[in-house]
C-alpha cells in the first residue's frame, strides 16, 4: 500500500506527522510526503520548530490516483495554509471521490472542510473545529478517534496527540494493514 502524507511548507505538528508516518512504515507500506512546495517542510513541536523532513512530490505533480491512502498531519498552521492551496484542497478531495480512505487528525480537517467533502459525516477533530465542522454539514463528537463508513470512503479522525496511538490503530485497520 502506497499512503501520501500532505502537508503545507511549514506549521506541522511533528508527532501527528513522525508517529503515523512510523506506523505506516512499520506496517511495511511505502509512505511519501506531499506538500505544495519542492525541498524540505518544517515541523513544529507545538508552537517551537522542530525538525525538517524533504518533500517527495508536490501536490502539482501527482494526484490521488497515484496512493491508496491519505493521511492528514494537524498543527495549527499546517491545515490552514492547505486549505488556502487549491491544488492540496483538490488533492484531498480525490481521494473522497476515488473513495479512498483518508485519516486526518487535530486540525487536519480544516482542509476537508474547504474540500467540502463533510457533509453527512461524523468525525472529530481539536475541538476548535467543531462549529467548521457543522457549518460544512459534519457532525462533530468528542471521542479519541472516530471512524465513519457513511460516505464514499472510510474517513478516520482523532482530536490530538494523545490520541495517536488508537489513530494509527484505527487508520491502518481501515486502509487494511
Amino acid at each position: 500500500m502506497k499512503v501520501a502524507f500532505l502537508v503545507a511548507t511549514e506549521g506541522i505538528e511533528q508527532v501527528e506527522l513522525t508517529e503515523p508516518w512510523k506506523a505506516v512504515t512499520d506496517a511495511g507500506h511505502t509512505a511519501e510526503l506531499v506538500s505544495t512546495e519542492s525541498g524540505r517542510v518544517q515541523a513544529y513541536n507545538h508552537l517551537d520548530k522542530g525538525d525538517t523532513f524533504p518533500v517527495d512530490r508536490t501536490v502539482g505533480d501527482t494526484g490521488p490516483g497515484d496512493y491508496d491512502a491519505l493521511v492528514l498531519p494537524g498543527g495549527v498552521a499546517n491545515p490552514d495554509a492547505l486549505r488556502l492551496d487549491e491544488d492540496a484542497v483538490a488533492f484531498a478531495k480525490g481521494f473522497f471521490e476515488q473513495g479512498k480512505p483518508v485519516a486526518a487528525i487535530c486540525h487536519a480537517p480544516w482542509t476537508l472542510v474547504e474540500a467540502d467533502v463533510l457533509r453527512g459525516r461524523t468525525l472529530t477533530s481539536w475541538p476548535s473545529l467543531r462549529t467548521d465542522i457543522t457549518n460544512a454539514g459534519g457532525t462533530w463528537v468528542d471521542e479519541q478517534v472516530k471512524v465513519c463508513t457513511g460516505g464514499p470512503n472510510t474517513l478516520i479522525t482523532s482530536r490530538k496527540p494523545d490520541d495517536l496511538k488508537a489513530f494509527c490503530a484505527a487508520f491502518l485497520d481501515a486502509f487494511g494493514k
